[in-house]
């Protein structure tokens, strides 16, 4: 990782905190659990990746993290909007089976959206 890529990761994650030291909820009693939970996905998702080398994934990390910043103060809303689509709903074509249906709801997957499993 070069020093810029290091230096911009860290500003995020000090950005993420200083969200969550000043945030407020929209519902004043859900304030402190919506607080620790900003405290405690960034915690997790910065060590989950703390050991990427490929630039291009930790790029796609950084506009990760930028756009549920964006999100997060836009909607005041700190947790992931849901992805609507359902298990098997994108058509398929003659002769593709399941793979296809997987493959295609990957692509289709936002990029708030790309840290977690297809459970959470």
């Amino acid at each position: 990782m070069t020093s810029a890529t290091r230096n911009q990761v860290l500003s995020l994650y000090m950005r993420v905190f200083r969200i969550a030291r000043g945030w407020q909820s929209t519902l004043p009693q859900e304030t402190e659990s919506e607080r620790l939970y900003i405290v405690q996905e960034a915690q997790t998702l910065f060590r989950q990746n703390q050991q990427l080398t490929d630039h291009t994934e930790i790029k796609k990390c950084i506009d990760e993290c930028e756009a549920r910043i964006g999100i997060g103060l836009h909607y005041r809303n700190p947790y992931p909007r849901p992805l609507y689509l359902p298990v098997m709903g994108l058509a398929t074509q003659k002769g593709r089976k399941l793979k296809a249906q997987q493959r295609m709801r990957k692509q289709a997957k936002p990029v708030y959206l790309q840290s977690h499993d297809e459970d959470s």
